[in-house]
């Protein structure tokens, strides 16, 4: 896995408030609440320098990517997920923000101008459009056909509801309309900033066994795969065509003891059993090894049908390095 050798941090030596990177899509279980929090987690070699390699298997938002990558100096860094409308879009801010920019803004100067009916009206076409295209679709050569399904993926992140990315078990996207005002439907500065942190970076599709003949000693891994449902009612696993069940998670475990064998730096997120006050032990079961740490840190739950339900829980974040001072 060659990967070009160029400091992430710096974009166009521009620093100003535009220029900041961040997630240019709401996604189930993104970190930015978190970073603060996680930046404590952190490995002290990234801190120092010591590591120049970054790689994030469930790339998502890319919350944490965009934290590491502004504000620690690296060399490299890899981005992966499993999920092709994810990956080609990322590709696509990479490659061809400019032109993904103007078909935005005609998404946006229409659906805007729109009664609460048109653009119902407005998202169900899209959404049929998308699916229906993406029936035969080219996921592995790019072209100029990325550019309009980008444009889509984005379009139906900011207008449908929650800002849930769902699909079915045809891989159809399934997630119904969302009344907001004023949708943040383009965000040329954010798409722009963005495009030029992923210039120097790789963008994989695939599972993330993926990676293990590319990490080193001096790298950092991050992961965030989908978070185990700690109940019946919060599965939120159905971003690609497959679920990330049991099986899934363990096989995620032994990754995760064969990297640290190696040296590799490790981080991981998921939810608590322990939420619901049962005596769920399925990750120290799975994570228990003298090196490997486990932390429950405060967060708060952002997708949920009920809003009185969105409150403060526990996630887990699972470490295997020493933090002075945890």
């Amino acid at each position: 896995m060659a990967i070009r050798k160029k400091t992430l941090n710096k974009i166009e030596n521009d620093q100003s408030a535009d220029s900041i990177a961040k997630p240019f899509l709401k996604w189930a279980g993104g970190k930015k609440q978190l970073l603060q929090e996680f930046d404590r987690f952190f490995p002290p070699e990234l801190k120092s320098g010591q590591i120049d390699r970054y790689f994030e298997p469930f790339v998502g938002g890319g919350a944490v990517f965009f934290y590491i990558a502004q504000k620690y100096n690296l060399k490299s860094a890899c981005l992966l997920d499993i999920n092709k409308e994810l990956i080609l879009t990322y590709d696509v801010v990479k490659r061809d923000a400019e032109n993904l920019v103007e078909l935005l803004r005609e998404d946006a100067e229409e659906y805007l101008s729109l009664s609460e009916d048109g653009r119902k009206e407005y998202y169900y076409k899209v959404r049929y459009d998308y699916n229906k295209m993406g029936r035969n679709f080219d996921y592995k050569d790019y072209s100029a056909d990325w550019i309009p399904r980008a444009a889509q993926m984005i379009f139906l992140n900011k207008t449908c509801f929650n800002g849930l990315f769902r699909v079915n078990k045809k891989g159809e996207f399934n997630v119904p309309f969302g009344r907001y005002k004023n949708p943040k439907i383009l965000d040329e500065a954010n798409l722009r900033a963005a495009s030029k942190l992923l210039k120097h970076t790789q963008i994989k599709l695939g599972d993330f066994n993926e990676i293990t003949d590319a990490v080193t000693k001096k790298s950092f891994v991050y992961f965030d795969p989908p978070y185990r449902p700690i109940s019946k009612t919060s599965n939120f696993t159905s971003y690609s065509a497959s679920d990330f069940n049991d099986d899934a998670q363990i096989r995620l475990a032994k990754l995760y003891k064969k990297l640290s064998r190696k040296g590799t730096k490790l981080m991981l997120s998921n939810s608590d059993p322990k939420n619901n006050g049962n005596d769920d032990d399925f990750f120290e079961r799975h994570y228990g090894d003298p090196n490997i740490h486990v932390y429950r840190v405060p967060a708060h739950r952002m997708i949920s049908c009920n809003g009185a339900k969105r409150g403060k829980i526990n996630e887990l974040v699972i470490i295997n390095y020493k933090i002075e001072g945890l």
